[in-house]
């Protein structure tokens, strides 16, 4: 990541923390200057932490959480151990605070740091150095910090503040966002916008550690990061709904997967899979001719899926007659 252009553009920086830099930056350690959150939900307990910056997937640098652990963020002169090494720390009973002081100690680039940290109990805790690019800076509040560094104006991390206090009762996620676009709302970071990411997780660790994220979004490199994420998000949870759709099938739940893959389809009634499970769902229901309607459409649009039809019988997931079968494979 360290390359030339990098080094032209930040040359009058690397002299002002010359001690420092020379010490502590290595291609492991990108510039993560940026704007992010970490917080948790009071009520259901999940963490999150987000992010946007004018750098290319920060999100693989700055975002860490753990289900029941916590939640960290890192960055300015990233130091990339700080999410694992933060995450070990509250999981061995530390508090936000006594992780982040346990992870400065030793830290001699503590200075061109910015950290915030929240733990499972709605601790948290935040750190800027004097030597982050201005304007820089952080606020805690309850079970939340927003921080920010070489912004366009100091009024960009109050203004998240502000913004994610003023949206509770919505999900965390749509939250943590709405803090984001605050932040952009006031200039953001002063060099643009490249790249977000949204990172959510429980409120407790699973006997499925595979599913504790709940969400995991990035956009790595967008002019418009932060409308991608939320696109990405709302596409999230119309999944969510196939999931449960598919979930519903399994159990030979019609009218609940029936109602599960319409939500989903009017969330984004042009995703073609979507209106496709919702169809051959009606078609299992025994709703052939409403199934059929449906499917015209889907099969003149793409053939494919005229072709999946045909094999959903052998593995059970068709189970129309073969005079209804040969009626859907037929339709033109």
């Amino acid at each position: 990541m360290f390359h030339r252009s990098l080094l032209t553009l930040f040359g009058v920086l690397l002299l002002s923390v010359a001690g420092y830099a020379q010490q502590v930056f290595s291609k492991q350690e990108p510039f993560a200057y940026t704007y992010s959150i970490v917080a948790r939900d009071p009520k259901t307990g999940e963490m999150a932490v987000a992010v946007q910056s004018h750098w290319f997937s920060v999100g693989t640098a700055v975002s860490w959480a753990e289900a029941g652990v916590g939640a960290v963020a890192t960055q300015s002169f990233t130091n990339k151990s700080f999410g694992m090494r933060g995450l070990a720390l509250l999981k061995s009973g530390k508090t936000a605070q006594q992780a982040l002081d346990e992870l400065l100690s030793t830290d001699e680039g503590r200075d061109v740091r910015q950290v915030a940290i929240v733990d499972s109990k709605g601790n948290v805790a935040a750190h800027t150095g004097k030597k982050c690019v201005d304007m820089a800076g952080h606020i805690t509040g309850k079970q939340f910090s927003v921080q920010a560094n070489m912004m366009v104006s100091d009024k960009v991390w109050p203004a998240m503040a502000k913004a994610f206090e003023q949206s509770e009762g919505q999900p965390l996620a749509e939250r943590v966002l709405a803090a984001l676009d605050a932040a952009q709302a006031q200039g953001g970071d002063i060099r643009g916008r490249q790249s977000a990411a949204l990172l959510v997780v429980g409120a407790s660790a699973s006997q499925t550690p595979w599913d504790d994220r709940l969400v995991d979004l990035r956009v790595d490199d967008n002019p418009e990061p932060l409308k991608e994420l939320r696109r990405l998000l709302k596409l999230h949870r119309a999944y969510d709904h196939m999931n449960a759709g598919d979930l519903a099938v399994e159990k030979n739940d019609m009218p609940t997967a029936v109602r599960e893959y319409q939500t989903a389809e009017q969330a984004f009634p042009q995703n073609l899979e979507m209106r496709y499970w919702h169809a051959i769902t009606l078609a299992n229901k025994g709703q052939v001719a409403e199934a059929k309607k449906m499917l015209k459409p889907i099969f003149k649009q793409d053939p494919n899926w005229r072709t999946l039809t045909a094999r959903l019988p052998k593995v059970g997931l068709l189970t129309v007659s073969a005079p209804e079968l040969q009626q859907i494979l037929s339709l033109k």
